[in-house]
Parts: structure tokens; C-alpha cells; sequence
């Protein structure tokens, strides 16, 4: 078998071992990702103060903080009985919209669209944000790095810090916004919706008017027909911070349309023995294995999954582009893993979008942005991560102490999902024992499509990003393993 080489590392945040079993022809007879880390973070909140939650949770994962930090401020609004003023709900979700602008230009630039921009086989050394640049130019190099730096200062303005925000309280926000900070982060987010729309341009010009990108996006080894999951508004649209969890099956069909609240109704999770990371699946379904189709519990969350699953964006714009995606791609819903990137980029206009009508509403500035607490008690949360659907659920005792905590994290509710999408392109890519590094980053694509964070869905404190892929011929025998510490 040809010597196998991962360099660079994979564009994901923590750890990670892919499996790769052969058969006698030398292809692929299944493949694992395997997440060998412990999974231990709701045992350690246990007996901590119920305010303290929403600080340590955004503690998980520094790339997602403040989706954990609005997560668990939203169970602590009802686990104290209170709904915040609609002033504080706006600064939430205005502040929520920063994140997402950050979040999703980092994947893209930086993560996922080098594969896309600078092409899945260029040489690995090629494939990072350097490249890109290569490839679009310094002054866009220089607009990536300036736009991402204004959701982070959206970020710091509302929440006191750009990557762990502090403001979410039970009952509502610690601070408010005055008229200069008004000013300042309307400027900014003019200038993040012109950015995203750019974006847009460019991936259409690179990619939907590249056969050979169109051919791979709706290629079989990356096409996984499951159900959808995300956050939508009274009017079925997608809703990052607010609304109720809507799910639709493989034909585009709603069967479920619930309350945070009642997650557990409706979601179970799986364990299998290779893996620290559960694989959560629909209750009324059941739990079928690794596999696609109506009889399969199996659901994705995240950009693709939250479009499938809402019947358009609730900003004119974004709402355009919902429309242009499903019409270029065949339809709803789109089942290719690798239109995650169109979905997010979408999400980055609605998020610019809808912050642009935030930051305009009158009563942003309200200075009457927190409700008194009442009783303890148990708290759910949930909002959409950049990586997808998130659940908090705590039990607190008399005291306001945490007797119990349950972490569904966007990543987790993927997991079964990615899994299966990297057998797939293992399958697709690999044949005859030839594997050489361009079909190795084809797998990887698989999985760096979903934006996963591995650190969240394992809840571990990971020093390095390492990953192991395993090869095994068909008498199951280690033939080559590649490590990366």
C-alpha cells in the first residue's frame, strides 16, 4: 500500500481517529471516525452555583462560546421562572449575531473553503487561509481579517469580552447599548452585510461555475438522505437564538415541531463502544444503526440542516439566495453534504441582516433590559450554534445549586451523521488499496463540511489537535497509521 501523509493538519477544532478497514480488493469495507477522549463536562458542573453557568459553559470551546453562554442563560430563564425584557431578548441575539458573522468567515476562509477556493487535490501546504489568499488576492486576505474582527467587537461591545462574553443573566443582560456604541456597530455591520454578499460572489464564481465543484457537491459518496433539524420562527423560518426545533424527513415533510423544553420526548442517544461521543437519533424513529433513509433515526443539524429544515430565511436577502441554493441543487431538501458551505454563507448574510435590523430597532437602547428571578427549578435552553442545534438542561436544588446538567452540543446531535458521511467518501474515493493525499483530503472534506468541535462534543481540554487515520487490510491487520500530535 502507498504511504499515506495528513500534512496539514485538518481544519477542525479537537480530536479526532478515522478507521479505515479494507477488503480483498483493497476497497473499503467500512471506516470509522472515532472520538477517543472522554466525555465528562456535565459531571463537573454538578454543585456549582446556577449563575456561574453561563461564565464556565462558554469556558468548553473557545470557538463557540457564546452559543454555551446563551444556551445556558436561556435554562437559567426558566429554571428562575423569568422572561426577560424584549430589549434584552434584541441585545442577545444582536450580540448572537456577531458570533455567527465571525464564526462562519473563519470556516469558510480559513477551515472549509481552502478545499473549494484553492481545490481539494492542490498540495496540502496550499490548502489553508494562505493559500486562499494566493488565490483571491491580498486585499481580500486583508477584509477577511477585518470583517471577523467585527463580529468579535460585536461581540466585546454587548458581552464585555470578545471571546467569552459575561453578560447573560437570568432574567435578562448585565449592560445595555448607548448611542456612540449604536453608531459604531452600525457601521460595522454595513460594512459585514457588503462583506458577506462579496463572499457570496465569490463562491459562485469559483464554485457554482465550476462543473467539476457542481459534479463532486451532488456526487454520491456525498450524499446522506436524513432528517433535518433546526430552530425556526412562528412563520417556519430560521432563527438563530429564538423559536421552537423543527425537523423534517428525507422528502422535506415536517414530522416534528417542538419547544426546546421537550427535547427529551423527542431525542434519545446512542452509545457505540468505539467512540466517547453519543449519537443522539429521533425517539419516534428509533436507533437503527449507521445508516440513511426514513428507518434511520439519524438527523443533521447546522447550516444545511437548519435550511432543510425551515421553509426560508426571515431576511430579504438571505431568503433570495435560500431560494437560488435549492433551485441550482435540485430542489428541497438537499441531501450533499458539501452544500454545507453554500448554507453557511447564506447564514452569514442572514446574520448580517438581521443584525442590521437589530441595531435600527428604537428599542435597543432601552435601559430596561432585566426581570427580577423567582424560584428554582429545572431550565432548558436552546439555540443554534454556527455548527448547529444545542441543547442546556439543568436541575438546580433549593439553593440555586446545580444538582444535575445534560449537554446535547451541536457536534453531538451530528454525530451519527458525520460518521457516516466519512465511511461514505471513504468508500467513494478510495479503491483498490490506491490512496494518495487528494482522495485522503476527499474524506476529510467529509467531515470538515459540518464544521465539527470535537472539544465541544466531547467536552474534554484538549493541549493540540491531534488526529490518527488507521488502514487495515482484509485480515483486519494495522497496515499503515499516520498520527498528527
Amino acid at each position: 500500500m502507498k504511504t499515506i501523509t495528513i500534512d496539514p493538519i485538518t481544519r477542525l477544532e479537537g480530536h479526532g481517529k478515522i478507521n479505515i478497514f479494507l477488503d480483498e480488493q483493497g476497497d473499503v469495507e467500512n471506516a470509522y471516525l472515532q472520538i477517543p477522549e472522554l466525555r465528562g463536562f456535565e459531571r463537573f458542573a454538578q454543585g456549582r452555583r446556577a449563575e456561574d453557568m453561563p461564565q464556565i459553559t462558554s469556558r468548553i470551546c473557545g470557538v463557540c462560546p457564546v452559543a454555551h453562554h446563551f444556551a445556558s442563560t436561556k435554562a437559567l430563564d426558566m429554571a428562575f421562572h423569568v422572561d426577560p425584557p424584549t430589549a434584552a431578548k434584541k441585545l442577545r441575539e444582536l450580540l448572537y449575531c456577531g458570533y455567527i458573522i465571525y464564526d462562519h468567515i473563519l470556516h469558510f476562509y480559513f477551515l472549509g473553503g481552502p478545499d473549494f477556493v484553492v481545490g481539494p487535490d492542490a498540495p496540502a501546504a496550499k490548502r489553508n487561509i494562505l493559500g486562499v489568499i494566493e488565490k483571491t488576492g491580498l486585499d481580500v486576505g486583508k477584509e477577511v481579517i477585518k470583517h471577523r474582527a467585527y463580529g468579535q467587537k460585536i461581540t466585546a461591545i454587548l458581552g464585555g469580552k470578545a471571546t467569552h462574553p459575561v453578560c447573560g443573566l437570568p432574567g435578562g443582560v448585565s449592560k445595555g447599548l448607548v448611542k456612540d456604541e449604536v453608531k459604531e456597530i452600525k457601521d460595522m455591520v454595513t460594512s459585514c452585510l457588503s462583506f458577506a454578499q462579496f463572499t457570496l460572489n465569490l463562491f459562485d464564481d469559483i464554485v457554482l461555475k465550476n462543473k467539476q465543484y457542481i459534479d463532486l457537491i451532488c456526487s454520491d459518496p456525498y450524499t446522506l438522505k436524513i432528517y433535518n433539524m433546526g430552530l425556526v420562527d412562528k412563520q417556519n423560518k430560521v432563527n438563530f437564538y429564538d423559536g421552537t426545533v423543527r425537523v423534517t424527513d428525507q422528502g422535506g415533510e415536517e414530522i416534528l415541531n417542538f419547544e426546546g423544553k421537550d427535547y427529551a420526548k423527542h431525542i434519545a442517544e446512542h452509545v457505540e463502544e468505539w467512540s466517547y461521543m453519543k449519537f443522539p437519533y429521533l425517539k419516534s424513529i428509533g436507533w437503527h444503526g449507521l445508516q440513511d433513509g426514513k428507518k434511520s433515526g439519524v438527523y443533521r443539524v447546522g447550516p444545511l440542516g437548519r435550511l432543510n429544515a425551515a421553509e426560508g430565511m426571515a431576511t430579504p436577502q438571505a431568503d433570495k439566495e435560500y431560494k437560488r441554493m435549492f433551485n441550482t441543487l435540485g430542489g428541497k431538501p438537499i441531501n450533499s453534504t458539501l452544500a454545507y458551505h453554500w448554507a453557511r454563507l447564506i447564514e452569514l448574510l442572514y446574520a448580517t441582516e438581521r443584525a442590521k435590523e437589530l441595531i435600527e430597532d428604537s428599542e435597543i437602547t432601552s435601559t430596561h433590559i432585566r426581570n427580577p428571578v423567582g424560584k428554582t427549578g429545572e431550565g432548558i435552553g436552546v439555540v443554534e450554534a454556527a455548527r448547529g442545534t444545542l441543547f442546556h438542561h439543568y436541575s438546580l436544588d433549593k439553593n440555586g445549586l446545580v444538582e444535575k446538567a445534560n449537554l446535547v452540543v451541536a457536534t453531538t446531535n451530528n454525530a451519527g451523521a458525520i460518521t457516516m458521511s466519512v465511511r461514505d467518501a471513504a468508500k467513494g474515493t478510495i479503491k483498490k488499496g490506491n490512496v494518495d493525499e487528494g482522495l485522503l483530503n476527499k474524506v476529510e472534506m467529509a467531515f470538515r463540511a459540518y464544521d465539527p468541535c470535537f472539544g465541544c462534543a466531547t467536552h474534554t481540554l484538549p493541549s493540540g489537535m491531534p488526529l490518527t487515520v488507521n488502514i487495515y487490510d482484509y485480515n483486519k491487520t494495522l497496515s499503515q497509521s499516520i498520527s498528527r500530535k
